[in-house]
C-alpha cells in the first residue's frame, strides 16, 4: 500500500519519525508520500524523502503552501518570512524526490485558531501553484473544504493544459456535482481515517461512503492525513501511515473486493498520477 498523503514533516513527530516509519513499513506500507503546507514543512518533506529511501520502504515529498498559510506572505511563519514562498517551493519541486504540487487549493470552513483566510489571497496561491505544476509537469494534490465549486472552476481554467492525469483531490469531501467535475477532468480521489466515521462532518452535505461508492475503483487513492483524521477504532490518537491499511481495508470492503486486488488497483493509480514514483 502506498500513503499517498500524510504529515511526518510535522512537529509532532519530530522526536520518533524513525519508529514511525518502521511501523508503516513493517504492516506493509512501501511507500509514504509526505505533504508540505508552508516553505518549512515542504522542505522538511524533502529532507524525509532523501532520509528515507531503502528496499523496505521509502517516501517522496510534495511541495506547496496550504490555503490556510495563503495569508502569510508577508510575515515570519514558522521561524522564516514566507515572502518568497513561491520562488523557494518553485525550487524545492525541482528535487529528484519531489513527486507533485500541493497541498493546495481553497478552504472556506471556519476555524476557531485561524477565521477564513482571505478569498482572494487563497485563490492568488492557488493559481499560483497551479500554473507551477503546468509547468514543471507535477500532478497537483488538491486540498477543498467547502469551496468545492470555486475549486473546480478554477481548474476549469486550466484544464486544456494539465497533463493526464492532472493529479488527485487529496481527503475528498463535497457534493457529487464536485466529485463528477473532479473526475471529468481526469483527477483521482483521495480518502482517508474520516470515511471510518459515522455521519456527515459539520459544514458538509453527503457521507464520504456514498462518494467513495460513486468513484470508480480505477480512480481511487488512499491517504492518512497523519497525524490527522486517524480512522476508527483508533479515534482520538495520533494518526500515523501505517493506518492507511485499516482506510484501504475499509474501502476495499465498501467496494465489495478483495483487499489484494484493491491494494493492486490503488498501487496501479499511486503510480499513473504520480509518474516519477515509476522512474
Amino acid at each position: 500500500m502506498v500513503d499517498t498523503h500524510c504529515h511526518l514533516n510535522f512537529h509532532v513527530f519530530d522526536k520518533d519519525v524513525d519508529e514511525v516509519a518502521k511501523r508503516a513499513f513493517d504492516a506493509g506500507v512501501r511507500i509514504v508520500v509526505n505533504t508540505g503546507t508552508s516553505i518549512p514543512s515542504s522542505r522538511k518533506a524533502v529532507e524525509l524523502a532523501h532520509k528515507f529511501d531503502s528496499p523496505a520502504g521509502e517516501m517522496y515529498a510534495i511541495v506547496g503552501v496550504h490555503p490556510h498559510n495563503a495569508d502569510k506572505a508577508d510575515r515570519e511563519f514558522e521561524g522564516e518570512i514566507q515572502s518568497n514562498w513561491f520562488e523557494e517551493i518553485t525550487k524545492l519541486a525541482h528535487d529528484e524526490k519531489v513527486i507533485g504540487i500541493g497541498e493546495t487549493g481553497l478552504d472556506y470552513h471556519y476555524y476557531e485558531s485561524n477565521g477564513i483566510v482571505d478569498k482572494k489571497l487563497q485563490k492568488d496561491a492557488f493559481r499560483k501553484q497551479i500554473e507551477l505544476s503546468i509547468e514543471l509537469k507535477l500532478p497537483l494534490q488538491i486540498h477543498n473544504r467547502q469551496a468545492g465549486e470555486d475549486v473546480v472552476s478554477i481548474l476549469s481554467e486550466y484544464r486544456t493544459k494539465f497533463q493526464d492525469p492532472p493529479g488527485m483531490f487529496h481527503c475528498f469531501a463535497g457534493t457529487f456535482d464536485v466529485l463528477q467535475d473532479a473526475l471529468e477532468m481526469g483527477f483521482y480521489i483521495g480518502f482517508d481515517g474520516n470515511i471510518t466515521y459515522k455521519g456527515i462532518a459539520k459544514g458538509e452535505t453527503v457521507e464520504l461512503s456514498e462518494l467513495a461508492k460513486s468513484t470508480p475503483l480505477d480512480r481511487l487513492l488512499v491517504e492518512t492525513d497523519a497525524p490527522f483524521l486517524t480512522p476508527m477504532p483508533f479515534r482520538g490518537r495520533r494518526n500515523e501511515p501505517k493506518n492507511v491499511i485499516i482506510v484501504g481495508q475499509y474501502l476495499a470492503n465498501l467496494k465489495s473486493v478483495s483487499f489484494s486486488e484493491f491494494a493492486t488497483i490503488v498501487d496501479n493509480n499511486v503510480r499513473r498520477v504520480f509518474k516519477k514514483i515509476n522512474a
